[in-house]
């Protein structure tokens, strides 16, 4: 068995990271390669739970300590009952976000310390890391044109202002400046052809290593 591969997606809103997870799928389906795709906050039902909470701009507000708590919790759940066992098997996994949006939002976003989030994430997935990190960058008032456009209501991230965003935005290429070995930047700003060839060049050395090790004696 082959090693499975751990993919992830990362970026503030309306970057395209969605259209771009099924992309990477297809491409994995074209190669034969055994894939599941999930999300974050999210992934199993006790996680989507708290995706809900999360998200929802009605209820009561967290603060801020709690809504990284609460990422964090969805993430230990999501980690034991699905990527995991899926890395385990060698299927790979396609992940719409990961602990790095924690870094960005709620450290960059909301002001939460890296020491903290550091324990976090020893304590949640300890050396487990994303294989490649591919990061859709984009102005953020350019990506939040393509919200509005969705014509759907804004749930409580999406109902920050710009400014909230420009820090998020920082804390990702942050992010991507002290991890260059696993992260890409990808200009999420070009047409959809061009940011699809921008993922598929990256994907590609991934997939050549899989072909390669799958046809070995």
């Amino acid at each position: 068995m082959t090693k499975a591969c751990f993919i992830t997606l990362e970026g503030g809103e309306g970057v395209g990271k969605t259209t771009n997870v099924n992309f990477i799928t297809t491409q994995l389906d074209a190669a034969n390669i055994p894939w599941i795709k999930t999300r974050e906050p999210g992934g199993t039902p006790l996680a989507e739970a708290i995706r809900n909470l999360l998200l929802a701009s009605e209820a009561e507000t967290p603060c801020h300590l709690t809504e990284l708590l609460l990422m964090f919790a969805g993430r230990a759940q999501h980690l034991d009952q699905v990527i995991r066992p899926a890395l385990a098997q060698g299927i790979w996994v396609v992940c719409d976000r990961f602990t790095d949006a924690s870094y960005a939002y709620q450290g960059g976003g909301r002001g939460q310390s890296e020491v903290t989030l550091a324990l976090l994430e020893n304590l949640v997935h300890q050396d487990l890391q994303p294989d490649l990190t591919l990061l859709l960058d984009m102005p953020v008032e350019a990506a939040s044109k393509r919200v509005d456009s969705r014509g759907q209501q804004r749930d409580r991230f999406e109902q920050e202002q710009l400014a909230f965003f420009q820090r998020v935005r920082e804390g990702y290429l942050n992010r991507a400046h002290q991890h260059p070995l696993r992260f890409r930047v990808v200009d999420a700003s070009l047409s959809l052809a061009e940011v699809k060839a921008q993922v598929l060049g990256y994907l590609q050395p991934l997939l050549n290593d899989a072909l390669t090790a799958s046809s070995a004696p």
